[in-house]
């Protein structure tokens, strides 16, 4: 059985960046809990080198992942906060770490219908595949589609905390508007109150301990995505777009925007790529090719193209993923390695 005490030896491998002493002999791991496979850690730094703590981070998820028995980590480092004064105070410094999501990744795009949420309900699915423990948070408050093509419809429970308690589809937590209001009910609603639900998401829902959070932004670069940029630490965003130009004029305005708000950007998503005919002839829609172009003009990655398949369509309107559905078919799989190139970004 995992206790604490091997959670200690195996964090002394972890060094202090630019120095030979560990984490350990430094003092500075303040808090170990294990229960049934789930390692939680904080660590406390005296400094507010942001460097330091992201590395710390990921080396220390690192080394606890490969201790046998160990089924998901979650590091948290605190720092002290840098004072206004200071030359590299972060102008974002509002944002709060979720305690038990270990990351968290937005999926953007600059304009609407380019299967956005089409995208993010199969990568999340994807990652769930490849054994990951994931949530999937619906931040469209307008136009949510979330729970419909996760086949989720049941409103979230209350926790003794007074938490929301997600609902769960195909494995994954799910949050959305589209939970909390009736039907077909519109949400007719000011910017404050988008702020102010989308600062609730995080801080009114037991999320409990998850590998992911992926974050599916409504298209555009207004409350919602600012919002969640100044609540919560990000690490990363997924940009979706369509070849054609229309699409990738908006991206680069979303890519613009995360840049701003220092947001690291994983890799552009090329979706409706192509459609083959029953009789095998390739038909390039909205052309083809403009989302790797785009990744090579804005010197980030690549991490695949989603042709146009019906299986695609068919999952997202019956609430069954077509990775979930089929993960060893071609619409299914080309979402898992999506999902395995997202993965190689992070780690």
């Amino acid at each position: 059985m995992l206790n604490e005490d091997e959670i200690t030896n195996a964090l002394k491998a972890v060094k202090y960046p630019g120095y030979s002493r560990d984490v350990v002999s430094f003092g500075l791991v303040k808090h170990i809990a294990v229960k049934d496979g789930a390692v939680s850690v904080r660590l406390a730094l005296t400094s507010a080198n942001a460097e330091a703590a992201r590395q710390l981070k990921v080396e220390g998820e690192q080394v606890l992942k490969s201790l046998p028995g160990v089924k998901s980590v979650y590091v948290e480092v605190t720092q002290p906060q840098s004072s206004p004064a200071a030359g590299g105070a972060n102008p974002w410094s509002q944002q709060t770490k979720v305690p038990g999501i270990s990351r968290i990744v937005a999926v953007a795009s600059g304009k609407g219908g380019v299967g956005k949420s089409t995208v993010s309900v199969n990568l999340a699915c994807g990652l769930q595949h490849l054994g990951l423990k994931v949530g999937l948070l619906d931040c469209d408050i307008y136009g949510p589609s979330i729970p419909l093509m996760m086949g989720v419809h049941e409103k979230p429970t209350i926790s003794p905390e007074e938490k929301m308690i997600p609902p769960s589809g195909h494995g994954i937590k799910v949050m959305s508007m589209g939970l909390l209001v009736d039907g077909d009910q519109p949400v007719i609603w000011r910017g404050p109150m988008i702020v102010k639900t989308i600062q609730q998401f995080f801080s009114a829902v037991e999320w409990g301990l998850l590998d992911y959070l992926l974050v599916d932004l409504p298209p555009g670069t207004g409350d919602a995505q600012l919002t969640l940029c100044q609540t919560v630490p990000l690490d990363g965003g997924v940009i979706v777009t369509t070849p054609q130009e229309a699409s990738l004029g908006v991206v680069r305005k979303g890519i613009a925007m995360f840049q701003k708000v220092n947001v690291p950007i994983l890799g552009i998503v090329e979706n409706m790529s192509f459609f083959t005919t029953p009789s095998g002839e390739r038909v390039e829609i909205f052309g083809h090719g403009g989302g790797r172009a785009e990744a090579l003009r804005q010197k980030v990655s690549f991490l695949g193209e989603v042709p146009l398949f019906t299986q695609i369509r068919e999952g997202g309107d019956s609430g069954v993923p077509v990775v979930v559905s089929g993960p060893d078919k071609p619409a299914g799989d080309v979402f898992i390695k999506i999902a395995k190139a997202l993965l190689e970004k992070l780690h």
